[in-house]
């Protein structure tokens, strides 16, 4: 089972491999070939920085198309700038289109925190995750474990049902979301120890279903 990781240039890619491969992938390969991208039974979607720069590098190395055709017919698991990229649009630089798969915005972690000295923009660190669903990748997971998240913007979905997990910076946001072969993390699980590494473990052994 080969599992694609694609790479356009933005966040530490190997990270994720390698995490991959601890827990129990034997053909992992970090690519920006459409071929093999689309030639792989799994496909991660990881990253890191705004949504422009993820855009313009998408679109440089010719990728686009091929995540539209992944994403519609196999397990497909979008990691911190792969979850906001799924997005119709971000608020960064006056308003950036992204990929558009589900309906919502990206909007910045002051819409929540306010002016709260408190709450550190960008959130960096470990913080709880509520699941709202009983999803695969949850599987083995406690209720209220902790993950490992460095981000300043946040994804506000249009459809609530699609939220798959959810955690607290100045106000409730969405940690997970997900429908159908797609699941999407704003937590780093590569990052996340034990928590992080048997959700990357439930995904190679997910079927695609939302539902187990």
């Amino acid at each position: 089972m080969r599992i694609a990781v694609i790479d356009y240039g933005m966040g530490n890619l190997r990270s994720v491999a390698r995490a991959l491969e601890h827990v129990g992938a034997r053909d992992v390969i970090v690519t920006d070939d459409p071929a093999i991208i689309g030639g792989a039974e799994r496909v991660v979607f990881p990253g890191q920085g705004a949504v422009r720069d993820c855009m313009s590098a998408l679109h440089r190395h010719e990728l686009i198309d091929v995540i539209a055709r992944v994403i519609a017919d196999r397990p497909f698991l979008g990691i911190c700038m792969g979850m906001q990229a799924l997005m119709t649009r971000s608020e960064e630089n006056e308003g950036i289109e992204a990929l558009g798969h589900f309906a919502g915005t990206v909007r910045h972690f002051r819409a929540l925190t306010g002016a709260d000295p408190r709450l550190k923009i960008p959130q960096m660190g470990w913080n709880r995750v509520q699941q709202c669903t009983a999803h695969p990748l949850w599987s083995g997971i406690a209720q209220g474990e902790r993950f490992y998240f460095v981000h300043s913007y946040y994804v506000a979905a249009d459809d609530p049902a699609i939220v798959q997990g959810e955690s607290e910076y100045g106000g409730p946001f969405a940690a997970a979301i997900g429908a159908g072969n797609v699941f999407a993390t704003q937590f780093h699980p590569e990052k996340s120890q034990r928590p992080g590494l048997r959700l990357l473990e439930n995904f190679l052994a997910w079927d695609g279903e939302p539902c187990s």
